[in-house]
This record gives C-alpha cells, structure tokens and sequence, in this order.
C-alpha cells in the first residue's frame, strides 16, 4: 500500500488551504454583492441564485443538491475523477455560502445593499471580481468548484465538443435563462457583464501565478555570461549552436527560464559583459520543473 510522505502530505494540506480561502473569497462576492443585488451569472451558483430569486429558497441548498446529483452522474460515467477536491470544495462552498450569508444579512434575515441604492453595476464589478480572484486561488491550488465542470466532462466524454465551449454553452445558457423567468434583460446584461469579469480576473489570477519569462542570449562572451547568470541567479543556462544565416559563421545561443523579477538582474549582468550582446526576451505561461512550478494534472 502506497504511502505518501511528508512532502506531499504537507503540499496536499496547503492545496486545501488555499482551497478554502479561494472559496471564501468567491462566497463572500457572491453574499455582499451579487445576492443583494440580485445579479447572477454562469455556473451551478448562477442556477442557484436564480432559484433563489425567484422562490426565495437559499441559494447554498440548490447549490449543494445540483452538485451532488453531478457528482453520483459523473463518478458513474467517469469514474472518480473529480473525486475528494471536488467533493471537498461542493461541501465547503454550501457551508461558506450560508456561513457569509449569516454573517452579512440583516437580523430580518434580508441581504443589506452594502453599496446603496442603485449602485447594481459596482456591485457588479466588485463582486465579480472578487469572484474570479477567489476562482484563480482555487484553480492554481489544483481544486474545482465541479458544477458545469462536471456537465462539460460528461459530454465531452460522448461528443466531439471541447471543455471550454462546453462550459461556455452552460453559462449563455443559464444566464439567458433569466429573461423568460423574470422577463427584465438587465438581469441578462449584467448576468453576461459579471460572467465576463470572472473570466477576465480568472485567467489573469492563473495565469500570472504562471508566467515567467525565456531569453534568448547571442553574444560572443556567451561562457561569461552563462557564469555569471547561473552563480548569481541560480537559474540553469542551455547552449545552443546555431549558424549566423548572413554572416554563414556559427554562433551560440543561450538559453535562460527565469521568473519575472529577474528579468533586470539577468540584462544588467549581460551588459555588463557584452553591451552589443543581442537579447530577445519573451514571457512564457507555464513552466515547470525544478526551480518552476511543479506539475499539475488532474
């Protein structure tokens, strides 16, 4: 029987962390901003607010029976794949959901509009963003919310559409949903106005926790500069040969991943050896290996 050591049990404990906080984040959006204001957006939340909008019935309950009937469908269909994170994160999100609501209403029970009267469009954005930070915190801790998720990998299983467009679907879908409950197309805008900002702020969350960037280094003093960039960065140089295609004459390229905030450091070392050296500079998403970020698959 496999044991996991140490290591791995204390980065499986940090992934859950910050799980957690992503979570509390993402429900905090939702019960100061988006509820009392009645937004909604894509996903099983947005569902779940719908209901509630329209029933009164607390959005935490839809939200956990939507996920749990997903769930049983999808470990059924795909086995345990979304399993104990997932599982983690449906329970936790219930409890948070009503937790923050608790915390937030009023003793009537009735969400305060904390930014005033007709200020819908900066709750809005608030809440939306404050939505997609808590989303990236989980994403890059390896985590899902399930929901449309789950939906998504299901038919993905059985027809040739792709995760992303399968949830992209699932959000028009629901958000287009409240015009013919609550015939108003200004739910529907900002519906579409908040799904927008989630994904905007969620891919810059991940992807700036991934972004690092690549030189390519073509100098003569290229073995000085190799030196000194791996003494003083700590970072691995490759030495690549190539061939000058005007000059015909071979050259050396160097090669160098760091991360963003040595990107200075790395061109003041190479001007000082070769001011004439030629750099090319470049970001790149994703970069994993030792000294990196390790790599995540589900």
């Amino acid at each position: 029987m496999y044991k996991p050591t140490k290591v791995e049990l204390m980065r499986e404990g940090r992934d859950y962390l910050f799980i957690t906080i992503g979570l509390f984040i993402y429900c905090m959006g939702w019960a100061a901003f988006l509820i009392p204001y009645e937004i909604t957006t894509g996903g099983t939340t947005g569902i779940s607010a719908i209901i509630y909008y329209s029933t009164g019935f607390p959005v935490q309950w839809s939200y956990f029976i939507i996920n749990i009937f997903l769930m049983a469908f999808a470990i059924k269909i795909l086995g345990p794949r979304f399993s104990i994170k997932t599982g983690f994160a449906i329970f936790m999100l219930t409890f948070l959901l009503w937790f923050l609501q608790k915390v937030v209403n009023g003793a009537d029970g009735v969400p305060p509009l904390v930014l005033g009267e007709n200020q819908d469009f900066m709750a809005c954005l608030i809440g939306a963003a404050m939505c997609g930070v808590g989303l990236g915190v989980v994403f890059n801790s390896n985590g899902s919310t399930g929901g449309t998720d789950i939906i998504a990998a299901i038919v993905n299983k059985y027809k040739d559409v792709t995760l992303g467009r399968m949830i992209m679907i699932c959000d028009v879908v629901i958000i287009t949903s409240c015009y013919f409950i609550f015939q108003d197309w200004r739910r529907v805008i900002f519906g579409f106005v908040t799904l927008f900002i989630i994904g905007f702020v969620l891919d810059y969350i991940v992807m700036s926790a991934r972004r690092s960037v690549q030189f390519l280094i073509f100098s003569k003093e290229y073995d000085k500069i190799a030196d000194r960039i791996t003494k003083e960065t700590h970072r691995g140089v490759t030495v690549l040969d190539g061939t000058g295609w005007y000059s015909k004459k071979d050259v050396q390229v160097l090669v160098v991943m760091a991360s963003k905030n040595q990107s200075v450091e790395i061109f003041r070392l190479i001007k000082d050896i070769d001011p004439n050296a030629f750099v090319s500079q470049s970001f790149v998403i994703g970069v994993y290996g030792e000294g990196f970020d390790r790599i995540k698959v589900k």
